[in-house]
């Protein structure tokens, strides 16, 4: 029958019979070790291949340039800076000596003034400088950082509408006009303050339409008239002291000096002593040497303080959380839940001026209850005495009383950090930069654009690496962030978004805020980054060199401050756990003043005082850039775990000296109780133990991979070797991250370190041991036990982390 579309598909095979198959099996009775010995040669040229392709393609040498051409992940990471120097450097586009002399010798300090000239020639102020986070975006992909945009986050701030501060005399009773009955009309005025700088002809930025009005950042709304008190500079002491004294402050408002601690914190403290307002002025006391009474002119003709300079700035509660006040913990997207911002913002109104305006109110004080010279070394001083000031506490009498108005805009709005990624042949492993661009003024010559300018010309630096061919071996990420000003905003959002991924890859965040504004090299650091620092500045020429060929080392102190809080390292290391710079240049008791948060830190002051021919800006483009590649180019990474251990010790030993000093502490019943610190002593000592064999065993590594560069066909020890090395420098970049506790600190969970935090009434400085040493200033023995308890545990875990296999 003939097939069609129904006919089944199956095939009838005729087998031959039993008897031929085995005469078939006598016939090739040598097939089954012909079939074994097929199968395994087979396997071996399979695995032959395999091995042959994982050599070229997935597990690359790091110095070799194929990777550069398919931009592995993963590699054996022999650096060019260890390698063996007789191979040939054709195949090699750029070695670390090559690299550093690059981000050395680029560096230039006329492209560093056009920077700086661009930043300071107009107004940006946070969440209105959308032009020059385009313009900072446009230059980093002409440097060649071609993975650079802007991301924007939906931010709560405040704008101001008006101000004002008046000195009111209460008007003579026969003055009354029959039948007034309001406040106001019993008060005339007897000072009004002008709230303003003056312009000045030398300086052109003083003098722009645009100009910003002075006040305070996150500052409350309100219309306040009240008597007031000289409280010193509003410490939590001074204040204390005021209590102590029997001087009145419900109800008054606080005439505060800068200076000490965070300008937030003195206007918190007053609020919660229930004082209504707060004015805080900066007095020529605090400028060192560099003063009018001391024969010095005032800017511009001389380097002292112009008397109408004002210090603007934030008055959040920086030390209770930074960032967005709305959406504490999580970054501000649009959409986004909100939370009442009065958590770490003050409820009274406060204002900034200048020590012109201040004078007159001071003078009114005159008199009038105690001197501040009467109380503790922290009150004497002053700087006005010789204009008439006796620095008497008050309050002011019945007949005067001080009218403080202040008006703010809040709104939400967008704030733009810009973001330029080099991606690195190790992905999971990244080093960030990072600066902020806004200011409270037209200028910022110092804070921030000296560190504006400088991160352009790093930027600037590495794209010229770039263009050899080079690639980094780990990620390099370069931040411009918005909104420091205001409470850290634009970097804490930031981290809040990507705490994730910073918790699996990065290495370190190197922080310069102020560039410079004087000739003294100053830095805060965790200590994992010290020696890492230390060996940077001893490869930069000094701009002041004293005896020729001094480098940054030689003319430094050396001192490297614990980390604390005021600028945008403080989400990286306080938050994420991530080890922190920041660093700069500055000035001193002896030189040129420097108008913090004025209309005169301006391109004039700083061509004129602060930094004439723009060196120590190119100074600290070679420090950071130096540094970042020592960071991110060496095969085990530069951090160094004795340096923390060391660090450690020298903590816990202020926290004893703060529990000697303190009280003994009482428990129900008032018996006395006596804490011991010996259960801290050994885990303590038991994490330096570790630290020490852990840090000889990375060296040892290094020399390995220094003087014993394997060849090629060694293929199996260069797999060995990169676990080993892959292994060590996983265990460095977890370090920091153990010492986080995830409840955070009493009274401030946003803050996870319990090694650091900025001091809870100090702001800028750093607390060590923070939630033990608060628990000991408050004399809470139940805290005290369970701070201490946590510290043991993460401490042990820390050491566990660096001794397992």
């Amino acid at each position: 029958m003939a097939d069609n579309e129904r006919t089944p598909l199956i095939a009838v095979v005729h087998y031959p019979p039993q008897q031929q198959i085995l005469v078939r099996r006598r016939e090739y009775r040598h097939s089954l070790c012909r079939r074994i010995c097929t199968t395994i040669l087979g396997l071996i040229l399979l695995l032959t291949v395999i091995i042959f392709i994982l050599f070229l393609f997935i597990i690359p040498d790091c110095e070799h340039s194929r990777r550069r051409h398919h931009g592995q992940d993963v590699c054996i990471p022999r650096h060019p800076f260890f390698r063996d120097h007789r191979v040939s450097t054709q195949t090699v586009p750029l070695n670390y000596t090559e690299l550093l002399g690059i981000l050395a010798s680029t560096p230039d300090e006329a492209k560093a003034r056009e920077w700086s000239e661009y930043y300071t020639s107009g107004p940006h102020l946070a969440g209105k400088n959308l032009s020059q986070a385009e313009w900072t975006r446009d230059r980093w992909q002409e440097f060649g950082v071609a993975q650079s945009e802007i991301v924007a986050y939906d931010v709560y701030v405040n704008y101001p509408l008006g101000h004002r501060l008046a000195l009111l005399e209460k008007k003579s009773k026969n003055k009354h006009s029959e039948g007034e009955q309001s406040k106001g009309s019993d008060y005339k005025v007897k000072f009004e303050a002008s709230l303003k700088e003056d312009v000045l002809e030398d300086d052109p930025s003083t003098g722009l339409d645009d100009s910003i009005p002075t006040f305070h950042g996150y500052s409350a709304s309100g219309n306040v008239t009240a008597p007031y008190v000289f409280v010193n500079y509003g410490t939590y002491q001074d204040f204390e002291d005021l209590t102590t004294a029997n001087v009145s402050l419900r109800g008054k408002i606080a005439l505060i000096k800068y200076g000490g601690i965070f300008r937030g914190l003195k206007v918190k403290r007053a609020q919660e002593l229930g004082m209504v307002g707060a004015v805080i002025y900066s007095d020529s006391g605090d400028d060192g040497s560099v003063t009018l009474a001391n024969g010095n002119k005032t800017y511009p003709e001389g380097p002292a303080r112009n008397p109408s300079s004002v210090q603007r700035g934030s008055v959040q509660f920086l030390s209770i959380a930074p960032g967005d006040p709305t959406t504490p913990g999580y970054p501000s997207k649009p959409g986004c839940p909100r939370q009442p911002a009065n958590a770490s913002t003050p409820s009274i109104p406060s204002i900034p001026i200048s020590y012109v305006d201040a004078l007159p109110l001071l003078k009114a004080l005159n008199g009038h209850g105690p001197k501040a010279k009467s109380f503790n070394k922290y009150w004497q001083g002053g700087g006005l005495k010789d204009k008439g000031v006796n620095y008497n506490i008050g309050p002011t009498p019945d007949s005067l009383v001080l009218n403080l108005v202040n008006e703010q805009e809040y709104i939400i709005t967008p704030m733009w950090n810009v973001i330029g990624i080099i991606n690195g042949s190790i992905s999971d492993e990244v080093v960030i930069l990072g600066n902020h661009r806004d200011a409270w003024i037209v200028g910022g010559a110092g804070d921030p654009n000296s560190g504006s300018a400088a991160l352009n010309e790093v930027v600037r630096s590495f794209g010229a690496a770039l263009a050899t061919g080079w690639k980094p071996l780990r990620t390099i990420v370069f931040a411009s962030w918005d909104g420091e000003e205001y409470g850290l905003v634009g970097s804490t959002e930031w981290v809040e978004e990507f705490l994730p991924w910073l918790n699996s890859s990065a290495v370190a965040y190197l922080n310069v805020d102020v560039g410079t504004t004087g000739p003294n090299f100053r830095a805060s650091a965790a200590p994992l980054l010290n020696k890492a620092l230390i060996e940077s500045t001893k490869l930069v020429l000094s701009p002041n060199q004293t005896v020729v060929g001094q480098t940054v080392y030689d003319l430094w102190n050396k001192h490297i401050s614990t980390m604390g809080s005021g600028s945008d390292f403080t989400a990286f290391q306080d938050h994420a756990g991530v080890p922190s710079i920041d660093m700069g240049f500055s000035g001193g008791k002896n030189t040129p003043v420097y108008h913090y948060h004025s209309n005169y830190d301006s391109s004039h002051w700083m061509e004129t005082y602060g930094d004439p021919g723009f060196h120590y800006h190119a100074t600290i483009t070679r420090v950071w850039a130096l540094l970042a590649a020592r960071i991110a180019e060496t095969p085990i990474i530069q951090l160094n775990a004795t340096d923390y251990a060391l660090g450690l010790k020298r903590y816990l030993s202020s926290v004893k000296e703060k529990a000697v000093n303190t009280t003994s502490f009482q428990i129900e019943g008032g018996l006395p109780f006596n804490v011991s610190f010996r259960g801290l002593d050994f885990v303590i000592d038991k994490f330096h133990n570790a630290s020490i064999e852990f840090d000889t065993e990375a060296e040892a590594l290094l020399t390995k991979i220094s003087e014993n560069p394997l060849p090629w066909w060694r293929w199996w020890e260069k797999i060995r070797l990169y676990r080993a090395v892959g292994k060590v420098n996983a265990k460095y970049k977890g370090i920091e991250r153990t010492f986080l506790y995830e409840k955070g600190l009493d009274g401030r969970p946003w803050f996870k370190h319990v090694v650091f935090a900025p001091g809870k009434w100090t702001g800028y400085s750093g607390a060590t041991f923070p939630g033990l040493a608060e628990a000991i200033d408050a004399g809470d023995v139940a805290a005290v036990f369970r701070w201490m308890g946590v510290i043991t545990e993460i401490v042990l875990s820390a050491t566990h982390a660096l001794t397992k296999d």
